[in-house]
C-alpha cells in the first residue's frame, strides 16, 4: 500500500507512522470522545510520545474553530442579516454538533504534523515479531 496523503490521513484518523492503525479507539465513546490506545496496533508507534504532547492541539482547535466560528458569524449577520442574538444562537448549535469532530481532527492533524511517515514502520515491526 501507498503512502496517503497528509490530509487523507489526517481526516481518516490514522496513525502517521504506518498510515494503518487508527489513533482513537472504535467505538467511540461520546463520554470520552479523545480515548486512544497508547501505541499503534500495527506499527508499535507511540500515540503519547510525552506527558502533555497534545496541548499544542488545543492550540490548533483553537485557531481552526475561532476562524470557522467568525466566518459562520460574518455569513450569518452580513449576507443572511440575522442579528447577533439569533446568529450566536446558530453559532451555539454547530458549536456543540462539531465539538467532537474538532477534537479529534485537531490531535489527528497535531500527531501527524510531528511524526513522519515511514514506509518500513511495517516491515519493522514484522522483523521484531519474527525475533
Amino acid at each position: 500500500m501507498g503512502k496517503k496523503s497528509f490530509v487523507t490521513n489526517t481526516l481518516s484518523y490514522k496513525c502517521p507512522r504506518c498510515q494503518q492503525g487508527d489513533l482513537f479507539n472504535k467505538p467511540m465513546e461520546w463520554n470520552n470522545p479523545v480515548d486512544m490506545p497508547v501505541s499503534c496496533p500495527d506499527c508499535g508507534q507511540l500515540f503519547e510520545p510525552e506527558p502533555g504532547f497534545y496541548y499544542g492541539s488545543m492550540f490548533l482547535s483553537y485557531i481552526i474553530s475561532a476562524f470557522v466560528y467568525l466566518a459562520i458569524m460574518a455569513v450569518c449577520i452580513i449576507y443572511f442579516g440575522l442579528s447577533l442574538n439569533v446568529s450566536f444562537l446558530i453559532l451555539l448549535v454547530l458549536a456543540v454538533v462539531s465539538y467532537v469532530f474538532l477534537i479529534r481532527f485537531s490531535r489527528s492533524l497535531w500527531i501527524n504534523l510531528m511524526v513522519s511517515y515511514d514506509g518500513n514502520a511495517l516491515i519493522d515491526k514484522t522483523n521484531e515479531n519474527a525475533k
